[in-house]
């Protein structure tokens, strides 16, 4: 039997670390002949990917699969700039050559077969032409956006588009991963800053070199879309999702043993079924104090259950840094307001936010539509309202919202401004009216979303696309491996 070895490398950022570090379990779990050694590069900047950190080092992975971290560079962030992150390719080629020396001295070693780069990462595609090795991508974000990325690199590149004259134009565009025109206004912000753009631009560029592309995400969610990718002019497209991590798959990256998680957990305990709306806006975000005052005016108005992830902003110029816990609430919140919602709401910090929406209690998701996060809901059935702040989260919002009927929106023109503070304050009444829509007349979008769980939960099953998809990826590994 050919054994196979494939080494991944993620962006050093907690959320795109874990999708990583999951489809290398898959490919282990799925074929014997394969292994698999995950790279991890350690930002500076990221107190959030220390506690997942560990919990690698400290669970029992998978035969066959090892994770090895890199040496720290000071300069490595958590930023998706290239040149920030290929610091760290003489370390890669460092272990990549230990891995092949290991193959060649013992005939039952597995041969090292090639690279699955995290789809921010391919600058370092250098490394595996050296080695003279064939290289994935993985891309975290959906299918849709992937499609968007492609399409707007070929209008400026083919068509010579200026697409930073895009910003808060009234322009739609006809994307071919989309049925619906998109509004040009709600592409990320980095594409209309010249600087920004040359750097995003090398992503799809890149991709054009890839063996394949792997996708989080499943041919029933995204059809259109990816069918649009599969048009002979792309590399072969993998659609391996939706990966979700949860306690329940194995190890949960979370903290389950702390008093803060327990409380969480026996709160929602006590809460009837679909009745609690949770709001949490990822790893990055955060409001400040204006509009944390609205979202607990339209809570309290509503009167709904809540369990609120309210996180402190950094200090204004320092978006590179993550949110932080408030040592107390009531310096950001209205006078008395915990006291007045005692009874049918909770404030908390940080979210184990997979084991929360996965809690029968909740009812809805208040999100800021990063992709981890609309899989996530989907996973667990639970109804998204879109609340979009910054990179391709608009986009995320759009394709659930108008594109798939599966979101309800606040506001999807929200955005960050070059300060890392939300340039839009959304009213109370604006956030209670999407609340109250789906909490009380939201019968169809409900069903809509548990029928697509469903199918999200089959698709990983044997027989299912996605089990299919990670099938031919595999047998491509093998087939390229052999001498």
């Amino acid at each position: 039997m050919k054994k196979a070895e494939v080494v991944l490398i993620p962006l050093p950022a907690m959320g795109h670390k874990v999708a990583v570090v999951e489809i290398a379990k898959l490919l282990v779990q799925r074929d014997d002949r394969i292994y698999t050694t995950v790279l991890v590069m350690h930002p500076t900047v990221d107190p959030s990917t220390t506690t997942f950190n560990e919990s690698l080092a400290a669970s029992t992975l998978p035969d066959r699969m090892r994770v090895i971290n890199l040496p720290r560079v000071e300069s490595i962030t958590s930023d998706t700039k290239p040149n920030n992150w290929l610091r760290q390719k003489p370390h890669v080629k460092e272990y990549v050559s230990k891995i092949r020396t290991q193959s060649e001295l013992s005939l039952d070693a597995p041969r090292l077969a090639g690279f699955i780069f995290y789809s921010f990462v391919t600058g370092l595609k250098e490394v595996a032409n050296e080695f003279g090795l064939p290289w994935y991508a993985f891309s975290a974000s959906g299918a849709a956006f992937l499609g968007c990325l492609l399409h707007l690199q070929a209008l400026h590149d083919e068509q010579g588009a200026d697409l930073t004259e895009f910003k808060n134009s009234d322009v739609e565009l006809s994307i071919p991963s989309l049925v619906n025109p998109f509004p040009a206004k709600l592409l990320p912000s980095v594409l209309f800053e010249k600087d920004s753009l040359t750097t995003v631009l090398e992503q799809p560029r890149a991709l054009a070199e890839a063996r394949g592309i792997l996708v989080n995400t499943f041919l029933e969610f995204e059809s259109h879309a990816v069918n649009s990718l599969s048009n002979g002019r792309t590399p072969p497209i993998y659609p391996v999702g939706p990966i979700v991590k949860h306690k329940r798959d194995g190890h949960d990256v979370g903290s389950e043993g702390s008093n803060n998680y327990r409380n969480i957990i026996e709160w929602l305990d006590d809460q009837p079924p679909s009745s609690v709306l949770f709001l949490c806006f990822g790893s990055g975000g955060s409001f400040r104090e204006k509009q944390v005052k609205e979202i607990a005016c339209a809570l309290e108005k509503c009167g709904h259950r809540f369990l609120w992830s309210l996180r402190k902003p950094p200090p204004r110029g320092k978006w590179e840094y993550s949110p932080s816990d408030y040592a107390n609430f009531q310096e950001i919140l209205p006078k008395e307001f915990l006291n007045r919602t005692a009874k049918i709401g909770k404030v908390i910090g940080w979210a184990p936010q997979v084991d929360i929406l996965a809690h029968p209690a909740i009812g809805m998701f208040a999100s800021h539509c990063g992709w981890n996060s609309i899989l996530e809901s989907i996973r667990f059935g639970v109804p998204i309202v879109a609340w979009p702040l910054y990179a391709e989260q608009q986009f995320n919002a759009f394709q659930m919202v108008i594109e798939l009927g599966l979101a309800v929106e606040i506001k999807m023109d929200c955005r960050k401004n070059s300060h890392g503070d939300n340039e839009i304050n959304v009213s109370a009444d604006g956030i209670m009216k999407a609340i109250k829509h789906v909490m009380e007349q939201g019968k169809e979008i409900r069903k809509k979303v548990k029928e697509m769980s469903r199918i999200g939960e089959k698709t990983l099953m044997a027989g299912g696309c996605s089990y299919s998809s990670l099938g031919r990826l595999v047998d491509d590994i093998i087939i390229d491996n052999q001498p």
